[in-house]
């Protein structure tokens, strides 16, 4: 056995790659789990990686954690960790910021296309092989609003930007002069009713939880879509199938749902200008790469003593910007 800490993976099943981890294994103690086990796994752990970032394994098996300094997860976000006892408490937690940045910020610019572009009505005519013109949407001058102002929302307003279309952000603080929004503003429902997309990529937390419901659908335009990115949660899923079905809001594309996976036979299946995806838009080919070279390199400073990368202010929810 390797001396130094105890090292704690969670997994789904597939480990990292073990080349990648080779920094680790020279300097620690590495214990691999999925789920089931963490408990057994982090009784004397001093770290805990977060590889199985989708999974709500740690608050059940916080009670084991006799040692534990520090906790990494393989995501953006960190909402499956933050729970009251790991809050209140010494832990320090990090994330894996700016793997995922420039992907999510495509995939919100070619579901803009998609829309404006109704490239599923021509994949439709295709294969009935129907020739029939139409005319499609120009996105060059058209509004965004992105709701949360890290670093994904400013990859995304930047891509936006790039194509011509107006952005502004929406933050827990207003910004005149801001390099990638131009503006950011705080009152969600004034920011709602002038744009014609809206980009969810807000961090869920408890002032998030539910940010978009029947009200915020109402303040739309009748004609704007909405992309989910955050967090499924972020969402009255009820209240956007009504919005949907209404015709209050035009259309909607969901990376991220509540609850996921979506179950058969939920609405928003068979909901007409729903485009679904998998909780993928990050996941570029070489994305579980990166994100274990983010923990090694925040491994070999935690070890040796010096201040970590990307340290989440608990109470917030974040990396604070």
């Amino acid at each position: 056995m390797n001396e130094g800490p105890i090292i704690t993976v969670l997994h789904d099943g597939n480990r990292p790659d073990a080349q990648l981890m080779h920094p680790v294994h020279e300097r620690a103690t590495v214990r691999y789990t999925e789920s089931p086990g963490l408990a057994d796994a982090l009784r004397g752990a001093e770290a805990l990686f977060v590889y199985d970032f989708l999974s709500r394994a740690v608050p059940g098996a916080w009670s084991a954690a006799d040692r534990l300094r520090w906790v990494h997860v393989a995501a953006t976000g960190v909402d499956t960790v933050m729970f009251d006892e790991l809050v209140a408490g010494p832990v320090v937690v990090t994330n894996t910021r700016g793997v995922f940045d420039t992907a999510i910020a495509e995939y919100v610019l070619g579901q803009i296309l998609s829309f404006a572009k109704d490239f599923t009505e021509s994949s439709r005519l295709q294969r009935e092989q129907i020739w029939r013109h139409r005319e499609s949407e120009r996105i060059a001058g058209a509004t965004v609003l992105v709701v949360g102002t890290g670093p994904i929302g400013r990859a995304i307003a930047r891509l936006l930007r790039a194509a011509g279309m107006r952005v502004r952000g929406l933050g827990r603080r207003p910004r005149a002069q801001d390099p990638d929004f131009g503006t950011v503003g705080v009152d969600l429902y004034a920011e709602l009713a002038t744009t014609d997309y809206v980009v969810a990529i807000a961090p869920l937390t408890p002032s998030t939880r539910h940010l978009f419901d029947a009200r915020a659908f109402a303040a739309m335009k009748p004609h704007a879509r909405f992309i989910n990115v955050g967090r499924g949660e972020l969402v009255v899923t009820d209240d956007l199938v009504a919005a949907l079905r209404s015709g209050t809001i035009a259309g909607a594309a969901l990376d991220v749902v509540d609850p996921e996976p979506l179950p058969s036979g939920h609405p928003l299946w068979d909901q007409p200008d729903v485009h679904l995806t998998p909780h993928n838009s990050g996941d570029f080919a070489g994305w579980r790469t990166d994100i274990v070279t983010a923990f090694t390199a925040n491994f070999e400073r935690w070890i040796d003593g010096r201040p970590l990368c990307d340290v989440v202010d608990k109470r917030l929810g974040y990396v604070p910007g």
